[in-house]
């Protein structure tokens, strides 16, 4: 059967985003020296890091929200060393602008720019990043990220939501994601059919059956394309 739409994962499917949320986080930290630097004298990013863990503990109806996340880190942290709240806001789009300064995998842009000829373009995110921001907005007819879901995946609802909203039908449709439970998992749940994007050639985990789909780069999208 083939496929009238696509939907991407966004972090380590389109970009590494480890030395992006680094840098970002250090820029944070640069911001935080200059501004408000009682709270350095407090906090390092790991322990900014062991805050919102705890406060994910604390507050799990609002974990699939990364920017409240680090937005109320930051307030604690400001109030608790005499800042008012609007540094908190101010250290945020420091780290929000850096975290959106990320370097597309090199088969990106050629890939969606062929594959939105063929098929409808859609993402799906856990994480915060704007695609507007990236300059990437215009592939796609709709992003849907966990905070506006009120999810994460591999949560299946996350999936049905766009997927109602763009008026496909699940079983021609395919979710291309890196991570093999947040994307294979979860779209299959939903009923998806998953493409895991297996950049670093790792083997499956041994917990759930491997995907039918299985690409080493994007470029590779049009021969799975051929096949279902």
């Amino acid at each position: 059967m083939p496929a009238d739409a696509l939907i991407f994962d966004l972090d380590n499917t389109l970009w590494d985003v480890e030395p992006v949320i680094l840098r970002a986080e250090q820029m944070l930290a640069g911001f935080l020296a200059q501004t408000c630097p009682r709270i350095l004298e407090r906090h390092t990013l790991d322990s900014m890091r062991e805050l919102r863990a705890r406060l994910i503990l604390e507050r799990p109806d609002m974990r699939h929200d990364f920017t409240w996340l680090r937005l109320e880190t930051l307030r604690r942290m400001a109030r608790e060393d005499g800042y008012p709240d609007h540094v908190a806001q101010q250290a945020f789009e420091v780290f929000f602008r850096a975290r959106n300064e990320v370097v597309l995998y090199d088969d990106v842009l050629p890939s969606l720019t062929g594959l939105r000829t063929r098929c409808r373009l859609f993402a799906i995110s856990n994480g915060n990043a704007d695609l507007a921001a990236i300059g990437l907005a215009h592939f796609f007819e709709r992003t849907l990220c966990a905070r506006e879901a009120g999810c994460l995946k591999p949560d299946p609802r996350i999936f049905l939501r766009l997927v109602d909203e763009a008026g496909l039908d699940p079983e021609r449709v395919l979710h291309v994601g890196d991570d093999p439970e947040a994307d294979v998992d979860g779209a299959r749940a939903a009923g998806l059919r998953p493409v895991w994007l297996n950049r670093s050639g790792t083997p499956w985990p041994a917990q759930s059956a491997a995907p039918d789909l299985h690409i080493r780069s994007l470029h590779e999208l049009d021969a799975v394309l051929g096949a279902v």
